[in-house]
């Protein structure tokens, strides 16, 4: 009987055959560039870029709403499609129709091939599906037949919040369960994480508390702030009204990563370009 049980423990060195490697999953962003890895060259470290977050890690994306998130993640999936991988797209908070005309013109933008795109993105469609987002068990149920058959590598869950509308107690369990479901099926992925007004812009925390930064391997934070006072116009350099975008990896357990505040921008055609560090865009504007 004890010999058929599995087992709780291992000794550090029987992990090494499933230890995954460490590799970057491109975004078709700067952030490709602030995730990195250390290496030994001669008897001195070398920081490399990433080019990617990490392979099989799990990303929160958080932010208040119209700071960009949605817009990282469609294009995320955008570049991993166009690369010729599978990508499992599961919308909870749009109507699938809708995410395609966003794709098609965000791809047209990028000149991206979108006859090839849209064979390579597979969609779950949960907006309109309460059962799924009330019922964890048969939601991954569809979610692990859509990448046994397709044969995805990439998932994005926007938002990971619907799935615990009205029931955020249980946000830990909920994200919990699609944490160890993705890492069983091998899958890198963003979960988009919307925030509550009292909860602060600055910070990884969104509805249900910390429960998605505290499991998932990392977090990012997209900030929108509105010049309005005449402080905001001497420090930031940008005229009354205006925005100012920011994004910064809050953390990450797998690599190392760069902790600065970045500026970026959404551009025409709906697309996250990532700018440049807050202090180098201060003092760029100052010398203007």
């Amino acid at each position: 009987m004890q010999g058929s049980e599995e087992r709780a423990y291992y000794e550090l060195s029987e992990l090494k055959e499933r230890a995954p490697k460490l590799f970057g999953i491109p975004t078709g962003t700067k952030l490709d560039e602030m995730f990195w890895k250390v290496e030994i060259e001669g008897d001195k470290p070398v920081k490399k870029p990433l080019g990617g977050i990490p392979h099989l890690s799990i990303i929160n994306l958080t932010g208040v709403p119209d700071s960009g998130k949605s817009l990282l993640a469609e294009q995320f999936a955008l570049y991993q499609a166009n690369e010729g991988y599978k990508v499992l797209f599961i919308t909870v908070e749009s109507p699938a129709n809708f995410l395609y005309t966003s794709l098609k013109a965000k791809s047209a933008y990028l000149g991206m091939d979108f006859d090839r795109i849209s064979k390579n993105i597979v969609v779950i469609d949960a907006s309109e599906n309460p059962e799924l987002r009330e019922d964890p068990r048969a939601f991954m149920d569809t979610m692990a037949y859509a990448i046994r058959e397709k044969k995805t590598t990439n998932v994005i869950i926007d938002s990971i919040t619907g799935l615990y509308e009205h029931k955020e107690m249980m946000a830990r369990q909920i994200v919990r369960q699609f944490f160890n479901f993705l890492k069983k099926w091998k899958q890198t992925a963003l979960f988009v994480s919307q925030k509550r007004s009292a909860q602060g812009a600055e910070t990884a925390e969104a509805a249900g508390g910390l429960a998605v930064a505290h499991i998932v391997d990392g977090s990012i934070v997209m900030d929108k702030k509105l010049i309005e006072t005449r402080w905001d116009i001497t420090t930031f350099k940008l005229p009354l009204g205006s925005v100012l975008r920011t994004i910064r990896i809050d953390g990450c357990r797998l690599t190392g990563h760069d902790t600065r505040t970045w500026v970026f921008e959404i551009t025409e055609g709906g697309t996250i370009n990532i700018i440049s560090p807050l202090e180098e865009f201060i003092k760029r504007k100052e010398v203007m």
